[in-house]
């Protein structure tokens, strides 16, 4: 049965992250990824100051607590001493403020009269600095579509940070390649009261940004974070939903999560439950003769096994909050981000995993748990597990509350994890580094807005007797321009071009063909070849095939 999304109060943002075909933001590195191990690497510990005004941002204090040490791959011949944070930045990338201007005019948003490069604090080690850079360039903006008019509050220019490459015990690696990339961070406001239209928005945006000619293309080069929140609920940020057609999955499952929550919520207070005593108990001693392999390999480490009573948690733990995952899910994800351990074990689902029952009844002897109690366990070094343990304690009585509000990380499946506490407003102070830049009026009335996508989707109708929905395929291909040159260069049909472009190169990458070596000349000339009648259009594939092989059209 459909929900009633309006019923329980949903509403969602939408913001998207368009990297520039630029060179970098602060300094003039070109923006290329490279795939080759780098010949350097540079390790660094970031540390926590406060603000001018004295406040510290809780999500960068839960990564300080973490004590994780930061590596980072440097290629010295396509980076600089910026991304490096060892010189300041340079002056900002006219070219990316022109395309973060011309895309905000296309959306009417009014450009600010100067603008102020701001930092926000980012210690996760994605940035050598701390803090990412980040700029307004316009407000007020609006998308019209079909089901009315959306509002753009806020249009943004910022860097982008370092692409994660690895993981280990105390340590984080980054390729320092991303860093400092433009990104255009168009952000909606919270008006989106179904799962559907953040997905026609985030679409009808994206053709809007392609439109500029300045953004890069590929997986990973556009990103979407959703903003969602219910009746009762609270705020969740959701980062990374790289596909669009999982920005639905997402919101519905998140709803499905802060529902079960509340319901948890109201469990508890039926119950009576009350806050959670911080008594963490050693139990290693129980599990000396143990079947389990993970505990016995922990004991054997000479790691800990340590315990903590959860009041009127009983049954709780295996509630499923969404497809797969359960309110114990979500202790265990706090456990493992902020105490650094590989996740819990608890009651509900033991005995279980070489546990035994009677394992079982000595940790709830030792505990001191009742019927209507849970029991968490975490396994690793001392220190680590009453980390873990307090996080899961926070967490236990944040259910108290209903939902707390947090960062989390999309899955592939829709469903979400916890990343860190929702930021603050302390995470934002002035960049000093940077002075700011005034916009005249004789530097906006300079710019020259592109066609609009759906007036080049009408053209393409209208003047090449394509069908609409090629029209809109070569639209969101970008390849729009390629198909009007091929197509007046080669005077071959225009419905052969489009065919050629969206579903022969297509075909033949799916096969293996290395099509980025096919030239837009050798398209033209077989193209041509075809339009002349000296070649059948059913050939036309094999004589791609050469094309990629490098071979000449008459060969």
């Amino acid at each position: 049965m459909e929900r009633d999304y309006r019923a329980v109060g949903l509403r969602v943002g939408l913001e998207i992250h368009q990297e520039l075909n630029t060179d970098k933001l602060f300094c003039r590195c070109p923006s290329v990824l490279r795939e080759e191990r780098a010949p350097l690497l540079v390790r660094r510990r970031l540390h926590l100051s406060q603000s001018e005004l004295g406040e510290t941002d809780r999500a960068a204090l839960l990564e300080v607590s973490r004590e994780r040490e930061f590596r980072y791959q440097v290629y010295p011949d396509t980076l600089c001493l910026v991304e490096l944070d060892e010189e300041p930045p340079h002056p900002l990338n006219e070219e990316a403020l022109e395309a973060a201007l011309i895309f905000s005019l296309m959306v009417e948003a009014k450009p600010v009269d100067e603008i102020h490069v701001m930092r926000k604090i980012v210690v996760d080690g994605s940035n050598t600095s701390g803090f990412q850079r980040t700029a307004l360039i316009a407000t007020d903006g609006r998308l019209r579509t079909e089901k009315g008019v959306f509002h753009l509050p806020t249009i943004c220019l910022e860097e982008d940070a370092a692409r994660k490459v690895g993981e280990g015990e105390g340590y984080v690696e980054y390729r320092l390649d991303r860093l400092g990339v433009p990104l255009l961070e168009v952000a909606t406001a919270p008006e989106f009261s179904d799962p559907q239209t953040p997905r026609e928005v985030a679409l009808r945006l994206g053709l809007l940004l392609r439109a500029t000619g300045r953004v890069k293309r590929g997986l990973g080069t556009i990103r979407q974070d959703l903003n969602i929140s219910i009746s009762g609920g609270s705020r969740q940020e959701i980062k990374g939903v790289q596909e669009l057609d999982l920005i639905p999955a997402v919101i519905e499952r998140e709803v499905q999560r802060q529902l079960a929550l509340l319901e948890i919520r109201e469990e508890l207070r039926r119950r009576g439950a009350g806050g959670v005593e911080r008594r963490f108990v050693d139990v290693s001693h129980l599990f000396r003769g143990t079947r389990s392999k993970l505990l016995r390999g922990a004991l054997e480490r000479g790691e800990r096994v340590v315990a903590l009573r959860l009041p009127k948690f009983a049954g709780l733990l295996r509630r499923e909050v969404q497809p797969g995952r359960r309110f114990g899910t979500e202790l265990s994800d706090r456990a493992r981000v902020e105490g650094g351990v590989g996740g819990i074990l608890h009651t509900d689902e033991l005995p279980g995993y070489g546990i035994s029952g009677e394992e079982v009844e000595g940790l709830r002897r030792e505990t001191g748990a009742g019927e209507e109690d849970a029991v968490v366990m975490v396994v690793g070094p001392e220190e680590r597990c009453g980390r873990a343990l307090e996080a899961v304690a926070r967490r236990a009585e944040e259910a108290l509350l209903g939902v707390p509000a947090e960062t989390r990380r999309a899955l592939p499946d829709g469903n979400t994890e916890f990343m860190r506490p929702l930021p603050g407003a302390e995470r934002m102070y002035p960049e000093t580094d940077i002075p700011p830049l005034p916009l005249t009026p004789e530097r906006l009335s300079s710019l020259r807005l592109p066609e609009p996508p759906e007036r080049v989707r009408e053209r393409l109708v209208r003047e090449y007797g394509l069908p609409a929905e090629v029209a809109e395929r070569l639209l969101l291909s970008g390849a729009v321009e390629a198909f009007e040159r091929l197509v007046r260069g080669s005077g071959a049909q225009a419905r052969l071009v489009a065919f050629t472009l969206l579903e022969t190169l297509v075909s033949l990458r799916r096969e293996g063909v290395r099509v980025e070596g096919i030239g837009e000349e050798f398209m033209l000339g077989a193209l041509r070849e075809v339009a002349s009648g000296r070649v059948a259009k059913e050939a036309l594939p094999e004589l791609l095939r050469k094309g990629a092989e490098g071979k000449g059209v008459e060969e």
